[in-house]
């Protein structure tokens, strides 16, 4: 099986190399390829998911799988049709491959060029949701990446007929590189894939707090990801109540089995009283579990409509639900709430909401996460949403990528330098000649030719 796994490894290093070079054109027929595979085989895609669903609810109702995952697992019509537009965005970005970052004449005709190319093979390892592997397989295939792709036991049906449909399609274009695209299915390949660190380049794992976190202990491949997604909205005394009650409700309700769903709200102080009964009922209505500190719960435990509202824990500050659960806390002062959100949140994405531009300042400058909002969900903490075509995931990292990651971040760069039988001894001695160090205005390496 480890021998099966490595040749499947070493095909899909070996691709990367040429994958590299191949042109736009060719990059661009593969993904249209890929997008109509998906949009003229619907039927099969759904009746795949309906297999994974029909299993995973078995599951659940054993207790063994959470309401969160199987949701994650859904694949809707109109699910594809978003994996359809995600593919057509990345047709229209523009090639990032082979573009010159920058350009240094170290002396007259010694040119040097920072020039960007992908990073080699990526190892995307996910849970769960199947439109994983068009997001990344687009994104992968555009910036010139082969990709392992291993997935969830729980959406086998469903990633193998997705992988097939968008592999067969890919590698049907004229110039695309065979074996670049890999998909694993069994769960002793996860930590063979691991291992294989003379291979593969970057991990990026796709899932629940616990498997990223042991993905990250558990390589010596660098890994881009989050471990949590523990999001805040703070509403400033300052804030417009009408802003507040739409992007609290959005942050929290819209779509609370994802990572950047806003798990805890913090309220100022004096305008608690005012804000959050109308808020709490619109929580009730949509199902919403709220466990209150002690400031809220008095607020609310005296409101006949609330039925929902419980006390909270020290653990509900450091809890990523992924449900309609939401815990809640009042804070005297927006430093109050800065000094919380630094603390017990995940650097993944926090929101404030206030009128006060000084504040607004303030906050995003001291809030230290991928993603600050102002008066806006952090629901629109998303690679689709910040323009990018899809994300390859969201990054909590320092370095490398930071936020909603989208090719860039799957792009490194080479140094490229042009000559004319230059050598080092001539600028060695009393009579070396001198570097001029000039910047250059070129957009392209003179010694390339642009596919």
């Amino acid at each position: 099986m480890v021998m099966e796994i490595e040749e499947k490894v070493i095909e899909a290093k070996k691709a990367s190399i040429i994958l590299a070079s191949v042109s736009t054109d060719t990059k661009n027929a593969a993904l249209e390829a890929m997008a109509k595979a998906l949009d003229d085989n619907r039927d099969q895609i759904l009746a795949a998911n309906q297999k994974d669903i029909e299993a995973a609810e078995k599951l659940r109702r054993k207790g063994e799988l959470s309401q969160a995952l199987v949701d994650r697992l859904k694949v809707s019509d109109s699910k594809i049709s978003g994996m359809i537009d995600g593919i057509r965005d990345v047709i229209n970005l523009k090639d990032p491959v082979g573009q010159t970052m920058d350009a240094l004449e170290l002396d007259e005709g010694l040119e040097l060029y920072k020039v960007s190319c992908p990073i080699g093979l990526i190892g995307v390892i996910f849970e769960a949701r199947p439109d994983v592997v068009p997001q990344v397989m687009a994104l992968c295939l555009k910036s010139g990446n082969a990709t392992i792709f291993k997935g969830g036991s729980e959406a086998l049906n469903s990633n193998r007929v997705i992988f097939d449909l968008l592999n067969q399609a890919a590698e049907s274009v004229k110039g695309m590189t065979k074996g670049a695209f890999q998909l694993m299915e069994t769960r002793e390949e996860v930590n063979d894939i691991l291992s294989m660190d003379a291979y593969i380049d970057l991990l990026i794992p796709r899932g629940s707090n616990a498997f990223v976190k042991y993905m990250q202990n558990n390589t010596k491949i660098p890994v881009l990801g989050h471990a949590d997604g523990i999001c805040h909205v703070y509403v400033d005394d300052e804030a417009d109540l009408k802003k507040a009650y739409d992007v609290c409700f959005d942050s929290k309700a819209q779509y609370p089995a994802v990572c950047n769903a806003m798990e805890t709200l913090l309220i100022n102080a004096k305008i608690a009283e005012k804000f959050l009964p109308k808020m709490a009922r619109m929580y009730d209505e949509a199902c919403v579990e709220m466990r209150c500190d002690d400031a809220s719960f008095k607020i609310l435990e005296e409101i006949d409509f609330i039925k929902s509202a419980g006390r909270a824990t020290e653990d509900d500050w450091r809890t990523e639900y992924n449900d309609l659960i939401l815990s809640i806390k009042i804070v005297n002062s927006m430093e109050e709430a800065i000094e919380h959100i630094n603390n017990y949140g995940s650097h993944h994405t926090d929101a404030i909401i206030t009128e006060n531009d000084l504040r607004k300042k303030r906050f995003t400058d001291l809030v230290d996460s991928s993603s600050v909002m102002i008066n806006a969900s952090t629901r629109f903490a998303d690679g689709f949403r910040y323009g990018k075509g899809a994300e390859v995931g969201i990054s909590t990292n320092k370095i490398h990528a930071r936020g909603p990651v989208g090719m860039e971040g799957l792009l490194i760069y080479k140094y490229i330098l042009v000559g004319n039988g230059d050598k080092v001894a001539d600028y060695v001695g009393p009579e070396a000649k001198k570097y001029t160090h000039r910047r250059l205005n070129k957009i392209a390496c003179d010694a390339l030719s642009r596919k």
